[in-house]
């Protein structure tokens, strides 16, 4: 009996650590959320023109609670104001990658871009690949799949007007009906497909050091091709190599990088 009396003392001993390590975890996670920045504070240090302190709170909201497409715009917007244009450029980027159909992102990104070195001309398009393109980036991801799951309800309802309308007038429009929001709902999920493997899958990158050569392979002793400059957006096409990555210009250049010299968007 004083043995497993014994046994029990041991067990919870090692029950009231556990409790313990728990709390001191539990204070220690909201100390740490009530010393985070909100994004009141944020916003009047950049009334105030505070434009290095609302960078860092802007950063330190990021890393606290994930992403936003409002902190990345304010962010780029607090480094535009210090000049920093690559990191304005970056932000601008991410901002409109969560948030594509907004005007007053792409507005100030195009306002970054106008302060690079670089002026890179795109390859031409097709017409219909060019408007095919803006219609996805008119909404979000999350966006796009609100359409398809109310044109789904509404494709349901014009299915069941078609099915048991008692007149040819409801029977024709819930048909009528039943096909248009079929493909509204078929084309809100591949634009919502499309959008989040932008999300997930992100291969464009801007280059973050004033200047940098692009060399022909991935070493030192490659050929220098030509040259870039700080704030130019790339896109990711060999991942393979460490510390170097081969990049491709808007224009279809190409060429090797070190990883250093570039920021995924």
């Amino acid at each position: 009996a004083q043995e497993s009396r014994g046994l029990g003392d041991v067990y919870k001993r090692q029950d009231m650590k556990k409790l313990s390590l728990l709390l001191i975890g539990l204070i220690g996670c909201i100390q740490f959320a009530m010393a985070a920045p909100t994004k009141a504070e944020a916003d009047e240090a950049y009334q105030k023109n505070q434009f290095s302190e609302a960078a860092a709170m802007y950063e330190q909201i990021l890393q606290t609670q994930g992403e936003s497409a409002d902190i990345y715009y304010n962010l780029g917007n607090a480094y535009f104001k210090m000049k920093n244009t690559p990191k304005a450029v970056l932000n601008y980027e991410r901002a409109l990658l969560l948030s594509p159909g907004d005007a007053d992102i792409r507005f100030n990104l195009d306002m970054a871009r106008s302060k690079t070195v670089d002026n890179i001309t795109p390859t031409a398009e097709v017409f219909i690949v060019t408007w095919y393109k803006s219609l996805v980036n008119l909404m979000s991801e999350k966006s796009w799949g609100y359409v398809g799951i109310f044109s789904f309800i509404l494709l349901l309802i014009g299915v069941s007007f078609y099915i048991f309308g008692n007149r040819l007038w409801i029977k024709k429009a819930g048909f009528i009906g039943a096909v248009v929001f079929l493909v509204v709902t078929v084309c809100a999920n591949l634009f919502a497909s499309e959008q989040k493997s932008e999300l997930v899958d992100r291969t464009s990158a801007i280059v973050m050091e004033p200047t940098i050569n692009v060399k022909s392979t991935p070493n030192e002793s490659g050929t220098d091709l030509f040259v870039l400059h700080e704030g130019t957006k790339v896109f990711i096409e060999d991942n393979s190599m460490k510390g170097w990555k081969e990049i491709r210009l808007e224009d279809g250049n190409k060429g090797w990088v070190k990883t250093e010299a570039i920021e995924l968007i």
